[in-house]
C-alpha cells in the first residue's frame, strides 16, 4: 500500500470526490429549504442566488448536517498532500505551483464564473435583461459575490503559511512518526483541538457571519477551525498514515459506524436541543464535526480502498467540478422555478443534472488528473 508521502492512494481520492459531489448536493438543496429567503432589493442578502416556492423539510436537515462537517473535511484532506508536495518542490516552486493550480482558477472564478453563476438572481429581482446593468449591481450593490470560490482562495493562503512553517511542521511530523501515535491520542486530540478553534470563535463572532474585501471572503467564526484542520492534515500527511492512524483493523476505520452513530446523536442534540447560538449549540457543533469526519475517513478506509475507474475520473475531475458546478446547480433551479413539482424532485434533477454536467465538461478540459486541490 502506498502512503501519503509516496503517492496517492484509491481511499482519499474517492473521499474527496464524495466531499465534492456532497458538495454539488448541498448547493440543489438550497433553493429548497425551508429557512431559504430571497432578497429582491440585494440578493445578496440572500440564502441562495435561486429560493424556489417549492419546500422540504428534510433538506433543512440535510444542509444543516453537511454545514456541519464536509468543509473541515476537505481542508484536512488537502492538507494531506501539502508537505509531501514541499518536500519535492522546496517552497518557492510550490508555492508558485499553488498559486497557478489554485489563485488563478480563483481569479477566474470570480471574475467570469460567479458572474453567469448569479445572472438568475438578478432575472429574479425583476430586473431587464441588461448585462451592464447587472454587471454594475454585481460589483456595487451585491459587493462582487464570491460564491463557492471562497474555498480556493482561502486554502491558497493556508498553502502559502504552510510553506512558511515548513521546517518546523517537518519535524513535528517526523516526532509523530517516532511516536508511533496510537489512534486513541489521535481521536482525542481531533475531538479537543475542534472545540478549542471553533466554540470560542463561535461565541465571538457568531457561527454564521462572514466578512471580507470584494471576492476574498470568509466565515469569521470557521477560519481556524479550517486552518487547525488542513495543518493536521499536513502534520500527519507524511507520516506512515496506512500502517499507523489509519490501518484497517484499528478503532479508527474499524469503528466508523460507531462514529457515525454518535456524530448523527450530536447533530440531534445540536438541531433539536440547543438550536440557535450559544456555547451548548457550538460544543455539539463541534462535536458533530470531529465525530463525523473521523466517520467518514474510517468508512472510506475500510469499504473504498479499491482503484475503480468511475472513483478515478471523479477524483480527478473533483477540483474542476467544484471550480463549475454552481453555475449549473443555479441555473437548473431557476430553469424550474415556476414549474410545479415537488421540491424533493426538483433537488434530484438539480442535483444529478448539475454532478453530470460537471463532471463531463471536465472530463473534456485537459488537465493533470489527480492533483491536490
Amino acid at each position: 500500500m502506498t502512503t501519503f508521502a509516496q503517492g496517492r492512494t484509491p481511499w482519499i481520492d474517492h473521499l474527496r470526490a464524495f466531499i465534492t459531489v456532497l458538495v454539488i448536493a448541498h448547493h440543489a438543496a438550497l433553493a429548497y429549504a425551508t429557512f431559504a429567503a430571497f432578497h429582491k432589493e440585494a440578493y445578496i442578502l440572500s440564502t441562495h442566488p435561486v429560493v424556489d416556492p417549492h419546500r422540504w423539510v428534510p433538506l433543512d436537515l440535510f444542509i444543516s448536517f453537511n454545514d456541519s462537517f464536509f468543509m473541515p473535511l476537505m481542508f484536512f484532506i488537502s492538507g494531506l498532500f501539502t508537505l509531501p508536495a514541499l518536500q519535492r518542490k522546496g517552497a518557492a516552486r510550490f508555492i508558485r505551483d499553488r498559486f497557478r493550480r489554485l489563485f488563478i482558477p480563483f481569479l477566474l472564478g470570480v471574475i467570469i464564473l460567479m458572474e453567469i453563476a448569479y445572472y438568475p438572481a438578478w432575472l429574479l429581482s425583476g430586473h431587464s435583461i441588461d448585462i451592464a446593468a447587472y454587471l454594475r449591481d454585481f460589483f456595487t450593490v451585491e459587493a462582487w459575490p464570491v460564491g463557492p470560490p471562497w474555498f480556493i482562495w482561502v486554502l491558497f493562503l493556508f498553502d502559502v503559511i504552510v510553506a512558511m512553517l515548513y521546517r518546523p511542521l517537518m519535524s513535528l511530523s517526523a516526532w509523530i512518526t517516532r511516536m508511533r501515535i496510537r489512534p486513541g491520542a489521535f481521536i482525542l486530540f481531533f475531538l479537543l483541538s475542534t472545540q478549542l478553534l471553533y466554540v470560542p470563535a463561535a461565541l465571538l463572532f457568531g457561527s454564521n457571519t462572514w466578512t471580507g474585501i470584494g471576492p476574498f471572503d470568509f466565515q469569521e467564526s470557521r477560519l481556524l477551525l479550517y486552518f487547525g484542520y488542513f495543518l493536521t492534515g499536513a502534520v500527519i500527511g507524511v507520516t506512515r498514515l496506512d500502517q499507523q492512524l489509519f490501518r484497517t483493523d484499528n478503532r479508527l476505520s474499524k469503528s466508523w459506524l460507531w462514529w457515525m452513530t454518535a456524530g448523527v446523536a450530536a447533530f440531534i442534540v445540536q438541531a433539536f436541543i440547543f438550536p440557535g447560538d450559544g456555547l451548548p449549540h457550538s460544543m455539539f457543533f463541534a462535536l458533530t464535526t470531529s465525530l463525523t469526519c473521523i466517520a467518514f475517513l474510517g468508512v472510506f478506509k475500510v469499504l473504498s480502498n479499491t482503484e475503480s475507474h468511475i472513483g478515478r475520473s471523479l477524483s480527478g475531475a473533483a477540483y474542476g467540478m467544484y471550480l463549475v458546478h454552481y453555475i449549473f446547480v443555479v441555473w437548473m433551479q431557476y430553469a424550474l422555478v415556476h414549474i410545479d413539482l415537488p421540491a424533493g424532485v426538483k433537488f434530484m434533477i438539480v442535483f444529478i443534472t448539475a454532478t453530470l454536467a460537471s463532471w463531463l465538461l471536465i472530463k473534456k478540459i485537459p488537465a493533470r488528473a489527480g492533483t491536490h486541490t
